[in-house]
């Protein structure tokens, strides 16, 4: 309950429950809202420590389980923290300009990814050394205009399993995107948008710099919680592996002893153990048939 109460109070001083004007909220935040202070709504910080643990635990099983969760904020105010975050626990983001299509029509987007790699290769390596100076220029100018939009997401080779969103309304193309697509959504709802639009919805003031931050930090350290815990799953796993494999050559070592034993023991002690007769009949005729025969072998011969 104390780690509730500490979290609640980083909120508070962040600005968290600050809403929007009274006149521009919708009715569907209902209850969410504390209450109404000088024609600012309030929000009630319960709901936010609720919805914030909630998406969190929801991310940290996805990222456990190895699946990427894109961020996007592409308001002036979350840029830099939304970017930040997201490079931090290797995820894909957006946080320049949502281009219309970039989940549904994701290969479409892979395509340009590709080419601004390809770009990106032709300058590195000296190949674009035999063009001319202005077609170096122009290559450059296009590599840092596709670098601004897609850079983000160049790492990704299929469309995420999750969508951050920080404030759903200025996000709406995205959000419908990945509703689309059944592509869980996660978003910081103010006042005035719908919380039913998204799957995980953390009531929160998605327009201070220091409320965002705290939001998509703690979210962030959710996710790279479940990053550690699916690497150390993955050491268990491997060590796991070895134990069962140096198992098995000790089982293997133990029943070639135990065939080669048995056979010993049906070689030497089994016969004289069944009483000895088998042995005694092979052999007595044995010494006596060769003794026989050499004798009459070369006497013959002679």
């Amino acid at each position: 309950m104390e780690n509730n109460t500490s979290l609640q109070q980083q909120l508070l001083e962040a600005g968290v429950h600050f809403g929007h004007l009274r006149k521009k909220w919708n009715p569907k935040m209902l209850p969410y809202i504390f209450a109404e202070k000088k024609g600012i709504h309030i929000i009630d910080l319960n709901k936010t420590v609720e919805g914030l643990q909630e998406a969190a635990a929801a991310m940290k099983a996805i990222a456990r389980s190895g699946k990427k969760i894109m961020f996007v904020a592409t308001k002036k105010q979350a840029k830099e923290i939304v970017m930040e975050s997201a490079k931090r626990v290797n995820m894909p983001f957006v946080t320049e300009r949502w281009l219309g299509g970039m989940l549904t029509n994701f290969n479409t987007v892979r395509k340009s990814v590709k080419k601004m790699q390809s770009i990106e290769k032709l300058l590195g390596d000296g190949s674009a050394e035999n063009l001319t100076k202005k077609e170096r220029l122009t290559l450059t100018r296009d590599k840092d205009k596709m670098e601004k939009v897609l850079g983000g997401i160049a790492q990704i080779s299929r469309v995420p399993a999750a969508l951050f969103m920080v404030d759903i309304g200025h996000e709406h193309i995205a959000l419908a995107e990945a509703k689309r697509l059944n592509i869980s959504t996660f978003g910081m709802v103010d006042t005035n948008c719908d919380p039913n639009k998204v799957d995980f919805a953390i009531p929160a003031n998605d327009d201070a710099t220091k409320s965002i931050a705290i939001i998509v930090n703690y979210i962030t350290a959710a996710i790279a919680e479940g990053l550690q815990e699916r690497q150390a799953d993955k050491d268990s796993d491997d060590d796991h592996g070895d134990t069962e494999e140096s198992a098995e050559a000790k089982a293997a070592r133990f029943e070639q002893k135990a065939d080669g034993g048995d056979d010993r023991g049906k070689r030497g002690g089994g016969g004289p153990g069944r009483g000895g007769g088998a042995p005694t009949k092979r052999r007595v005729p044995g010494p006596g048939a060769g003794g026989r025969r050499p004798a009459g072998g070369p006497g013959g011969a002679r």
